[in-house]
């Protein structure tokens, strides 16, 4: 078994713009288990544990699936988080970008057949910056930072390819290789 997921890479200048916040938010948010600079992606799908003869149709699915989507760019903007300021368990940055959801809606169709069940919760695009250990009482000063970043433009990223990613565990994170690159298609 592997662990696996479907994502888009982001361009390295907008990933330096969120490495910049998210340095300024670690000196007023505490208990946060920060994203590293090179695991900043955004995920379409989260496969979780795939067995090995998977991978292959996995691939060939999400390739008939996506091939053909012209490549399109996103926005990254303000900062907010999930479920609500209250229980706060992830940091995020927005998405936003007329094809993202269409994308996404083709990675799921392609890999229902596969056995991948469709996401119940509304497509909410989002680069996951942070997540919390132990949600303390910082609902003040996240509420504060929230306000201060939450029109912040993060910049542009073409999305030029989707990839299949296997996700190693370690002591001091979570390694992503590629399994299978799909470039969409040139306009």
């Amino acid at each position: 078994m592997i662990r696996a997921f479907v994502g888009v890479q982001i361009d390295p200048n907008v990933v330096q713009k969120i490495s910049e916040v998210q340095s300024q938010l670690k000196r007023s948010l505490m208990g946060i288990r920060w994203v590293g600079r090179e695991n900043l992606h955004f995920t379409l799908k989260f496969l979780g544990a795939v067995k090995e003869e998977k991978v292959a149709p996995i691939a060939n699915g999400l390739e008939q699936a996506v091939r053909a989507i012209p490549r399109f760019s996103i926005i990254g903007r303000g900062v907010g988080v999930f479920p609500d300021i209250r229980r706060a368990r992830v940091l995020w940055v927005g998405l936003e970008g007329k094809t993202l959801c269409s994308l996404a809606m083709e990675v799921e169709t392609a890999l229902e057949p596969i056995g991948f069940a469709r996401e119940r919760r509304d497509f909410r695009p989002h680069l996951t910056i942070g997540r919390w250990r132990d949600f303390s009482t910082q609902s003040e000063k996240l509420k504060q930072e929230i306000e201060r970043w939450k029109d912040y433009d993060f910049g542009e990223s073409w999305v030029e390819e989707v990839v299949f990613f296997q996700s190693v565990l370690k002591p001091e994170g979570a390694v992503y290789s590629p399994l299978h690159v799909i470039s969409l298609m040139e306009q």
